[in-house]
């Protein structure tokens, strides 16, 4: 029990985290148009912030649904590192 109060933050954003690279991937594929799984590991930015925070396929539904979660997903990690920075005591 003292492993968990004392690592709460740190399993908190590994629990989170988990699905995170699934959920990039997914992502980038939609922006991108592609199926290939080299666009996980190529350095392209600024269409996946555009992407994520502007609407570049209005008329694809599934890229919005999608958006909108990740950006739901992303914004819990916003929560939390908003709460770690306000509520840990740790010196």
């Amino acid at each position: 029990m003292e492993f968990l109060s004392k690592n709460i933050w740190f399993i908190l954003f590994v629990a989170w985290g988990l699905p995170l690279s699934f959920y990039r991937s997914k992502f980038r594929k939609i922006v991108y148009q592609t199926d290939s799984w080299t666009i996980n590991i190529k350095p392209l930015f600024i269409k996946e912030i555009k992407g994520l925070f502007g609407n570049i396929y209005p008329e694809n539904k599934e890229y919005k649904r999608f958006r909108n979660f990740y950006r739901f997903y992303l914004s819990i990690y916003l929560v939390l590192f908003i709460a770690y920075l306000i509520f840990d005591n740790n010196p």
